[in-house]
């Protein structure tokens, strides 16, 4: 290892380190001649620099064409063999391994590139090292962001050692660059390619989802060919036929979840198709617009649909609609769960149906008002000239929710009388310093999450160390393979816990202090909004993050709401 220093260079020989002096050249040092000997200094006893190195690997592309398990010389396994060699041989102390063993291509969205990056900015090792340039990235644009931008400031080495690149070579920048380019062009070409085998595909017919839609299954005879699911098929056959008989789609829904039904996510994960588990009790459940959407999809009469939506670029997973005009429809594909005569009469019901808005302006409190008993976003209805908010998911079964209404003039009210409170309060000198400290709470909540961050990170880096020490036990010979693998899965998955619980806390921190920010400035705005008669959309999106409303108390006319504001 060698490290250049202000005052000279350390490097490291036969197990030990030696400073030279940095005016030493050609054997001449302090106006005497001498040999190298006389002015190298042990650093025993003096100092030892020790660099810490980070190891990145990832699957490439071209490695999932391998025709055989044991031809494994471009896998991870191998990567972090060659690159845990390489480290050891220079001196270097391993940080640790970071592993996208599931992510190929331009996906910024790996998961321990990012965290790799988030360490590399909190300088916690000295050296990413990588096997090739294009293991950690084939984009141009983030070789130029990280390796030649980002990575000198933060005091980051970068090395890949099969096609030389190293940052503290400038003269080898041009040649970085170079691969940057070409790897650029590959990817451009590679999602090229892709896009048009897939285009090829949608216009044949071939269906190239990833799950059928429900009714359907996956031919497993014909690769893009689609069959019917006998047991979702009725279901979708019976949405029908209760809609073409005059049933709303939210009666539908509730009818189905009354008999247990399981809803579309729900099907396919009790099938084995999906293994997300159900984030929240009413996920499970039909939904007004999983009828509304089953009830216009063509597939159900044999046409395959496809291309509704496309990404902005190979470089995101971001998808956009599509105009119909740009979607891939191709009638006659597989065979029909309803027959045309149901989906003419059902069609012509949705068009008598459909009535566009009349005023054309969003609610005063639309997205901003949540059920406080389901979480439920609530929805407006109007009746004799008065506009009320309601809890739609009372609707769709008879325990999802036991529900939430009131009326926008109330709630509006409601929160014109708590804004004057909160000003005539905070505008009271007097009162404010006896009473009101806005931020309390807040500062209180940020110094919690700031202590649970930091036993969180604590017992992440315990994990780690744990992580690298069976590593290298079993390098040695120390621990079995199925010992070092059996650990290694238990601290990883522990480990990749708490990394989850630290990012959520960390979010959390963000949001906190940016309203510890905001009230810096809250005094102004509140100022601004004294004595209100009426709200507006551009008031409520200003002060209101969102309102939570109750059910009403019985026997009374009081809806408890719980205003959270933007201050």
């Amino acid at each position: 290892m060698t490290s250049r220093l202000s005052y000279g260079i350390v490097y490291k020989r036969n197990g030990s380190f030696y400073l030279s002096p940095k005016n030493a050249k050609n054997g001449r040092f302090s106006g005497r001649t001498c040999s190298s000997v006389d002015f190298e200094i042990p650093l025993s006893g003096i100092m030892e620099v020790i660099m810490k190195v980070a190891i990145y690997c990832r699957l490439s592309e071209e490695d999932r064409n391998k025709q055989f398990e044991t031809d494994d010389s471009n896998s991870i396994q191998n990567q972090k063999s060659m690159l845990l060699q390489y480290a050891m041989e220079q001196g270097w102390e391993l940080y640790n391994i970071y592993s996208d063993d599931d992510y190929a291509g331009a996906d910024r969205r790996r998961p321990e590139f990012n965290r790799l990056l988030n360490d590399a900015e909190q300088h916690k090792f000295d050296i990413i090292l990588c096997k090739t340039q294009s293991r950690f990235t084939r984009e141009l644009e983030l070789v130029e962001k990280y390796i030649h931008g980002l990575f000198p400031i933060w005091g980051i080495r970068f090395i890949s050692i099969v096609d030389n690149a190293d940052t503290a070579n400038r003269g080898n920048k041009k040649s970085r660059q170079i691969n940057g380019l070409v790897n650029e062009w590959y990817l451009e070409d590679m999602s090229e390619n892709i896009r048009s085998v897939l285009t090829n595909r949608r216009v044949n017919g071939f269906h190239i989802g990833a799950f059928a839609l429900y009714g359907y299954k996956k031919d497993p005879d014909q690769r893009g060919h689609l069959i019917i699911d006998e047991e979702a098929a009725a279901v979708v056959h019976e949405v029908f036929t209760l809609f073409s008989k005059g049933y709303g789609k939210t009666a539908i829904a509730r009818m189905l979840n009354d008999r247990g039904i399981p809803n579309p996510t729900e099907y396919k994960r009790l099938h084995g198709l999906r293994y997300q588990q159900p984030t929240n009790k009413n996920s499970t459940l039909w939904k007004y617009f999983a009828i509304s959407n089953m009830l216009r999809n063509e597939i159900y009469i044999g046409n395959m649909v496809q291309g509704k939506y496309g990404s902005v670029s190979y470089k995101t997973k971001q998808n956009k609609p599509r105009p119909k005009s740009e979607w891939y429809i191709v009638e006659g594909t597989h065979e029909p769960i309803i027959d045309r005569e149901l989906w003419d009469r059902v069609q012509s019901l949705l068009a008598q149906k459909a009535k566009p808005f009349t005023i054309g302006t969003i609610g005063l409190f639309a997205r901003k008002a949540r059920c406080a008993n389901c979480g439920y976003t609530m929805c407006s209805s109007k009746s004799h000239d008065r506009h009320y908010l309601k809890c739609s998911n009372r609707h769709v079964a008879k325990n999802a929710c036991i529900g939430s209404f009131i009326s926008v003039d109330k709630l509006e009210r409601l929160v014109i009388d708590e804004l004057n409170y909160l000003a005539k309060k905070y505008l009271d000198k007097d009162e404010l310093e006896q009473n009101i400290e806005f931020c309390d709470n807040l500062q209180e909540q940020k110094t919690r999450l700031l202590s649970d961050i930091a036993v969180y990170e604590k017992k992440i880096a315990e994990y780690s160390k744990g992580i690298r020490e069976i590593y290298m036990d079993k390098v040695k010979g120390l621990l079995s393979e199925s010992d070092y693998l059996e650990m290694s899965k238990d601290f990883t998955t522990e480990r990749d816990r708490l990394e989850r619980i630290v990012s959520d806390d960390k979010k959390q921190l963000s949001e906190i202090e940016e309203k510890i920010a905001v009230g810096d400035n809250r005094r102004e705005l509140i100022e601004q909004y004294t004595n209100l008669e009426h709200l507006t959309r551009e008031m409520v999106e200003t002060l209101v993050d969102y309102v939570s409303v109750g059910k009403r108390i019985p026997g009374t006319k009081d809806v408890p709401i719980e205003i959270h504001w933007n201050f």
